[in-house]
């Protein structure tokens, strides 16, 4: 740069501090391609990040965000390939392929040159006639005699290591003088050494990345198989509530309507407590009459009896008369018994366990129809509802942890006792197995209430990590396959 003048000099300083100056790729891409034109002059620049196939326009001068689809950018991709493959990824001169063929054509039909001696040639006339290593495309050709001038002088922007990072091109009328080159050739390596620094890097592919390691892929594949040997449980995840186990079914003793609820839902009751009462109307009325009809079949026997002493007709009519006198006192015992059956009473000590009491309050009820539980409180378990797609091999007391919605970072520790062979539909309507477990010492009713939801976790047995994560692929390409 000794011999440089003060205004290149001054330039090229310029240049420098900008480049240091850019905070990412695109800020220096900008700075190349339109600071560059006091140096150069040029007609237009444009930066190519990459190189080879993968290359992309980076930066054109004068446009901040180019167009894609314009048929100049669309020329201009399509013929960088050759353009790159003409300059052997080095620094230099790339003349109009269109002038070129121009040029040979005027040539070899003028006068002078099937008569000029090829000694006669000067150095810098045979680099202008040298032919380009593969002769250009026919767009190449028409989108250069277009758009471009007479040449385009290209440098690389290197990484340290000599990797193609970007290519900045001018284009320009003719080509850059010694001084020019000499100036680029300086802001060249401190471009890639910028873009470098500032994560220009090319991203390499995956199989560039997996042969890079060397040696070290031999070590990943024994990882990996030590790894897809590693032992863990399966385990799967359900839905699952908290229910009583040993809990009592309170049924409706006869056919009436209930009358009153004497509990609340999951109301601690003791035994002998009232729980509900039936409506008496029907079996009082019923009463009355009852009681009736026992009086007028005893006041006719007691007649029949007194005549019976002297009228042998009215000894035949008495037993039959007393015969009535029993069936109605016995009909009189059945409406009393029902009687005191209205009322229905807790078994034994617990919670009452049902809906709301305004789904039962006048409902009529038959004989032996459910209306409540009553549960022992120390007597919890957990019902899980297992889906059928992820169905696992339980061993015999396999461990559950429940999380409840209520207390997600609690969880509560079970062991599965029951397990249904035949799937049936869930309340969510999804076609799984139903598991019952019991919660671990320490942990009841007091922990939590009946009816609460969650989420329980089932593990089952030990099986290698491969087959872990294959299993559920495989069943699925079993199914579709049918092998």
């Amino acid at each position: 740069m000794a011999s440089a003048s003060p205004s290149a000099a001054a330039l090229v300083a310029q240049l420098e501090a900008r480049a240091r100056a850019a905070n990412t790729p695109a800020e220096l891409a900008f700075s190349i391609a339109n600071d560059s034109f006091g140096l150069l002059g040029f007609r237009q620049a444009f930066v190519m990040a990459g190189s080879g196939k993968q290359a992309r326009l980076f930066t054109l001068s004068g446009l901040a965000l180019p167009a894609e689809d314009s048929p100049y950018l669309i020329w201009l991709r399509r013929s960088w390939s050759w353009m790159q493959d003409q300059l052997d990824n080095k620094a230099g001169w790339l003349p109009s392929p269109a002038l070129a063929t121009t040029d040979s054509t005027s040539d070899a039909n003028s006068p002078a040159a099937s008569t000029k001696a090829p000694a006669e040639e000067s150095p810098e006339a045979a680099q202008q006639d040298a032919q380009p290593k593969a002769p250009p495309p026919t767009e190449v050709i028409d989108g250069w005699r277009e758009w471009w001038p007479e040449g385009l002088f290209a440098v690389p922007l290197r990484r340290r290591d000599g990797v193609i990072l970007a290519w900045a091109g001018f284009l320009m009328e003719q080509e850059p003088s010694a001084l020019q080159k000499q100036a680029l050739a300086h802001l060249t390596s401190l471009w890639g050494y910028s873009w470098e620094m500032l994560g220009g890097k090319p991203r390499l592919s995956l199989r560039e990345r997996w042969q890079g390691l060397g040696r070290k892929r031999h070590a990943i594949w024994a990882a990996l198989a030590i790894i897809c040997l590693f032992p863990v449980r399966q385990s799967a995840l359900a839905p699952a509530e908290i229910v009583a186990l040993d809990a009592t079914t309170i049924a409706s003793p006869l056919d009436g309507v209930v009358k009153t609820f004497h509990v609340r839902p999951s109301q601690p009751v003791k035994a002998g407590d009232l729980l509900i009462s039936l409506d008496d109307t029907t079996l009082r009325n019923r009463l009355v009459v009852a009681t009736q009809s026992v009086a007028v079949a005893d006041a006719e026997w007691m007649a029949a009896s007194q005549k019976a002493f002297d009228n042998f007709q009215s000894k035949g009519e008495l037993t039959q008369l007393q015969g009535r006198a029993q069936e109605k006192r016995a009909e009189l015992a059945a409406v009393q018994s029902q009687l005191t059956r209205i009322e229905v009473r807790a078994p034994h000590d617990g919670i009452a366990i049902f809906g709301s009491t305004d789904d039962w309050l006048g409902r009529p009820v038959v004989t032996g129809e459910r209306i409540m539980q009553v549960a022992d409180r120390k007597s919890a378990g957990v019902l899980i509802y297992l889906p059928v797609a992820d169905a696992l091999v339980l061993d015999e007391k396999a461990a559950v942890k429940l999380f409840l919605t209520v207390k997600p970072l609690s969880p509560l520790s079970a062991t599965v006792t029951e397990t249904s062979y035949q799937a049936s539909l869930s309340p969510d309507n999804v076609s799984s197995y139903r598991l019952r477990a019991t919660l671990d010492e320490g942990q009841s009713l007091n922990d939590t209430r009946i009816g609460l939801h969650g989420t329980a976790k089932i593990s089952g047995g030990w099986v290698v990590l491969s087959y872990y994560l294959l299993r559920r692929p495989l069943a699925t390409a079993r199914e579709w396959s049918g092998l």
